[in-house]
């Protein structure tokens, strides 16, 4: 045995945690929808694996969240119900707003190079309409803002959070702003921080968070009368 403290080599990664990977990614990215089934046979022949990792790996996922298990049917991906996405965007909220005061007190030089940088991806990526990549910018601004707090606690409680954020966005074609909007709200965040004013600063973060409540909620979004949200389109605000 091993004296405790001391350095001993990192073992490569499990195929289980390498199958998990790929299903949250599937499921981020709305190639798996909120109650789609996932039969062992069609996953393992499709990812060229064997059964007993890919029970592992989908086992990780229902301890995450994203997958449900029902009694003699087998594993689906969860549904997000209007308080589920009240939850989730309230923790956001928590942790971005906890993020803006940090930098805040810390060096708000380097916070709006590095948020510059990330807003420049959101209007390359609004210029061309693509919805995917726009919420791959979008998200991208929001991590790097948590980034910038300079605590790593934050970013991790952030990772777990982004791809519950992708299956709430799936729900919101519909109610999705113009890209010339959505570069706008992420403006005035970074213009806040370079200003230095913090009052607005967390006003503007909490009207973004919560306003995109109100949007995923919205009625028009299609309800199956248990409060589960099913509309799978794929959409990107963050």
């Amino acid at each position: 045995m091993s004296a405790p403290g001391r350095l001993q080599p990192v073992p490569r990664r499990s195929t289980a945690a390498l199958i998990a990977d790929q299903l949250r990614s599937a499921i981020m990215y709305g190639e798996l929808v909120p109650g789609d089934q996932l039969g062992e046979t069609e996953l393992a022949a499709q990812l060229g694996v064997s059964r007993g990792p890919l029970r592992e790996a989908m086992q990780r996922l229902v301890q995450e969240g994203l997958l449900r298990s029902e009694r003699h049917r087998g594993l689906f991906v969860r549904e997000l119900t209007a308080q589920d996405v009240r939850d989730i965007y309230v923790a956001r909220l928590a942790i971005e707003r906890t993020a803006c005061e940090l930098i805040m007190r810390g060096n708000r030089g380097e916070a709006t190079a590095r948020l510059t940088a990330a807003l420049q991806h959101l209007v390359d990526a609004a210029a061309t309409r693509d919805r995917v990549a726009m919420s791959d910018a979008d998200q991208e601004f929001h991590q790097t803002l948590v980034s910038c707090s300079g605590n790593s606690r934050l970013e991790r409680m952030a990772q777990t959070l982004l791809v519950e954020t992708r299956m709430c966005l799936t729900v919101m074609q519909k109610a999705y702003p113009e890209p010339d909007e959505l570069v706008q709200e992420h403006r005035k965040l970074l213009d806040a921080i370079a200003d230095g004013d913090e009052e607005a600063l967390l006003r503007l973060i909490e009207s973004h968070m919560l306003d995109t409540v109100d949007r995923i909620n919205t009625p028009a979004c299609s309800n199956d009368g248990t409060g589960d949200l099913t509309e799978s389109s794929p959409a990107g605000r963050s």
